[in-house]
């Protein structure tokens, strides 16, 4: 896109209870491309033009509302605490549904996701939201192929963001889109961010996370791995516990979680792992007493989930300290 055209103007949507950083975020991006080159023009919008609280009380001065807004380049609805806990504002989704209208291009940080399916405008895409409630949005909009794992999710002219700080991501992505990957690597460096991070959300998410199981045979599998990882959980071994036969557990599994039992069985131990090494273990003590068999059949699942190793992990998420030497 050349800059000298026009200037890019970036519409972002603001409301009470606002997370600050994902408003902050993308549009520290967007000004840093403007000092290497770029010429894009923020305005905060909301939908009746006063100005909003942010989620830590810190108040935001509007640019005005969605009807005096002239058609953005770029228009994105930032996420809040607020949603998905209650359904989203008429007025909210008024306004999203009137800017993207007009917009060449539309996304969403965080859980602005919801804000964007709640005005259609997700029906039958791919997208993505932050880790916690990415099963809440496929719930609430079921047409929408939701992805809990991605970092960011472009379908055509639609964009979805992971949680808070994957905004950076996103804008990050936007502006290689417009201005090509040298300024996009010139805005990383300056502000001091991956050009592109390895792995997807799962790398952030808490150990064990989601609902139990609603089956009592299920549930007592869970239990069971959790109390004794290192145990015997073979198919045979766990139906037999369970006095049902192979078939009908695999069964249960399939139509309630969607996997194997042996699948389930590894993904229990390696959020059990991950949460070994974030107490201090290292990588061999992890994967014993979370039930793996060596260290290298470990490796090997958080490679396949995360796209890093054991001891990476660690390295990345143990501390914030950085050592004297380094």
């Amino acid at each position: 896109m050349d800059s000298s055209a026009h200037p890019h103007r970036v519409a972002i949507l603001v409301y009470d209870g606002v997370k600050l950083l994902d408003v902050a975020d993308p549009a520290e991006v967007f000004a840093e491309a403007n000092r290497c080159g770029a010429d894009y023009r923020i305005a905060l919008l909301s939908p009746t033009g006063a100005d909003v609280a942010s989620s830590i009380g810190i108040g935001l001065s509007v640019d005005g509302d969605a009807e005096s807004e002239p058609a953005p380049d770029t228009f994105l609805v930032a996420g809040g605490d607020v949603y998905p806990r209650t359904a989203v504002a008429q007025d909210l989704v008024d306004a999203t549904h009137t800017l993207a209208t007009r917009a060449a291009r539309v996304g969403s940080i965080c859980t602005g996701a919801f804000i964007l399916a709640a005005a259609g405008l997700l029906d039958g895409k791919r997208a993505t939201t932050h880790w916690k409630v990415a099963h809440q949005l496929a719930a609430r909009h079921p047409t929408t192929h939701v992805e809990p794992d991605s970092i960011y999710v472009r379908d055509g002219t639609t964009y979805t963001s992971a949680g808070v700080s994957a905004g950076i991501d996103l804008a990050l992505a936007l502006v290689e889109e417009d201005h090509g990957p040298d300024v996009t690597r010139d805005v990383a460096r300056h502000l001091v961010v991956y050009l592109q991070r390895a792995g997807g959300q799962s790398q952030f998410s808490a150990p064990l996370q989601g609902p139990p199981p609603r089956t009592p045979a299920l549930r007592r599998v869970v239990d069971l791995v959790t109390a004794d990882p290192a145990g015997n959980h073979s198919l045979t071994g766990l139906a037999e516990h369970l006095n049902v036969s192979a078939r009908h557990l695999t069964r249960l599994f399939r139509t309630e979680l969607s996997t194997t039992p042996a699948r389930y069985v590894e993904l229990i131990r390696f959020d059990m792992a991950k949460a070994l090494l974030d107490q201090g273990h290292n990588a061999t003590q992890a994967a014993s007493l979370a039930g793996f068999p060596s260290y290298e059949s470990l490796r090997r699942v958080f490679v396949r989930e995360l796209s890093m190793s054991p001891t990476a992990f660690q390295r990345r998420f143990g501390t914030a300290h950085r050592a004297d030497a380094e």
